[in-house]
């Protein structure tokens, strides 16, 4: 008998998740001045589906945390803000078809599929150079971002890092993969 897959936590998860991310943002209020964790946590606790999401951003080496909050909308914003691109998500290829394209040595999975999976979002560019602006990430990785459509309808994608204390946007054929790139994902409650 196959188990079916759901995206609740049990409420001791939902209680661990809640409690690191508490610890998370009260370590790091410069990434979100002026946000109440109260507000942050009845929000998650009121979209179980989206506090699962972070479970999978945190399961996966992202360390999310709150980096700013939706003036229209209201939605409090999550980024991966570990200092290195997410270890659980290394190794992968920008997207299916860039992974369909390979030959061999396929890599198993990749970042736009893993991101929609999570219930995620790639970071666009200007989000990676927001979260650069709240401390130094990806020194020593790098990390796929969203890639517009005129770059991806010939072969390419795009990916970020931080060298020499600025923020560099290269591009990539998307069916490439390395041991030091993964994404970084953006998640609103």
């Amino acid at each position: 008998m196959t188990m079916k897959k759901t995206n609740n936590l049990s409420p001791e998860q939902a209680e661990e998740l809640l409690h690191t991310l508490k610890t998370r943002f009260e370590k790091n209020k410069h990434r979100h001045a002026g946000i109440a964790w109260s507000a942050v946590q009845s929000r998650l606790e009121a979209n179980p589906t989206k506090l699962w999401s972070l479970h999978e951003m945190e399961r996966t080496g992202g360390e999310p945390d709150v980096v700013g909050q939706d003036p229209d909308t209201n939605e409090i914003i999550f980024f991966d803000c570990a200092a290195e691109s997410p270890k659980g998500r290394r190794s992968v290829c920008y997207d299916r078809e860039g992974l369909e394209s390979r030959k061999e040595h396929r890599p198993e999975n990749t970042a736009v599929d893993m991101a929609t999976t999570m219930g995620i979002a790639l970071l666009t560019e200007a989000q990676y150079r927001e979260l650069q602006l709240l401390g130094e990430f990806d020194l020593k990785t790098s990390s796929w971002i969203q890639t517009p459509a005129e770059i991806r309808k010939l072969g390419g994608a795009l990916f970020c890092d931080r060298r020499y204390d600025h923020v560099f946007v290269y591009h990539n054929g998307a069916q490439s993969y390395y041991a030091a790139r993964a994404f970084r994902g953006a998640l609103r409650v």
